[in-house]
């Protein structure tokens, strides 16, 4: 028997699909035999007395979280995500160099200093990627800080708002899609595979509508006989190349093809959702923990 930790936050428990699937992970623990508590950031240093631990709150090197990840480390627990992989998706330039390195199809990236933010650069830029420009600020989550730019005064306007927070500026290419492939990879093996279907009007997973309203993704399940083996093979080559923790890499499915967008930490797993039709991610994560063997959710 494991003594496990879920180490979370008031702000992920008052959702109520992120609740119950925190709800869902400590009953998976206890059916396979294990304790499982849930931590707060006020507990956080009796992290050393478990024997694994799952984070399940926003992750950000300045957060709580990261601290509870690398106490975790240090005294030899088994975490996920792992602290270095916290590191690596929380920046977003960080995490596509790693892309890069790795040789990952990916959309055309740069990365700016706030002095390349000009409307000469700008000019340069759409003639080469297109038109719109997709700009990303480094550190951010939900797609917060991820905009679109038409012309060279949104560009310097848009880069010089997000330089502020940050000493460079990612600029894409822009590829329209009416969904993204998210598979969900832990330790090199698959743990899922969804669509998030964009909602009308919106280009982003996570959107807004002209009111500044939420405009969500549905989440859409699929059968596994239907999975291209290339998606799979895409995303498990994108999530090692930051490493071997939890990731939702989000690609995108060509003509000829599929691209990478993003290799992201902690990635939703919430009830109703991403498990509709993969229950046993639940038990894969908790075996995880444990050091216990589990299949790949594609076979062969």
């Amino acid at each position: 028997m494991a003594r496990l930790a879920i180490f979370t936050d008031r702000n992920t428990i008052r959702s109520s699909v992120q609740l119950t699937a925190l709800t869902n992970f400590r009953m998976a623990a206890y059916k396979l035999g294990h304790d499982c508590d849930f931590i707060f950031r006020n507990e956080i240093m009796n992290i050393p007395r478990y024997d694994g631990l799952l984070i399940r709150a926003l992750t950000d090197p300045l957060n709580a979280s990261y601290v509870a990840a690398r106490l975790g480390e240090v005294h030899r627990l088994r975490v996920v995500d792992e602290p270095d992989s916290i590191l690596v998706c929380c920046d977003k330039v960080n995490m596509y160099q790693h892309l890069m390195r790795a040789d990952i199809p990916m959309p055309d990236t740069c990365f700016l200093s706030e002095d390349e933010v000009t409307v000469e650069q700008a000019r340069e830029l759409f003639e080469t990627y297109g038109t719109p420009l997709v700009l990303k600020a480094p550190h951010s989550s939900f797609s917060a800080f991820v905009e679109k730019v038409h012309d060279e005064a949104g560009f310097v306007k848009v880069g010089k708002r997000f330089l502020r927070r940050a000493e460079r500026l990612v600029v894409q290419q822009y590829l329209p899609s009416s969904f993204d492939w998210r598979v969900t990879i832990l330790d090199g093996k698959v743990l899922f595979v969804v669509k998030y279907v964009m909602a009308a009007g919106a280009w982003r997973i996570h959107d807004t509508d002209e009111a500044g309203r939420p405009n969500l993704c549905e989440v859409e399940e699929v059968e596994k006989t239907s999975i291209d083996p290339r998606l799979i093979d895409l995303a498990l080559r994108a999530g090692n190349s930051i490493g071997k923790s939890l990731y939702g890499v989000d690609i995108k499915e060509l003509d000829d093809g599929f691209i990478v967008i993003e290799v992201n930490d902690n990635p939703n797993i919430d009830a109703g959702l991403e498990d509709k039709n993969n229950p046993e991610v639940y038990r894969n994560v908790i075996r995880t923990l444990t050091g216990e063997p589990w299949e790949s959710w594609v076979l062969g």
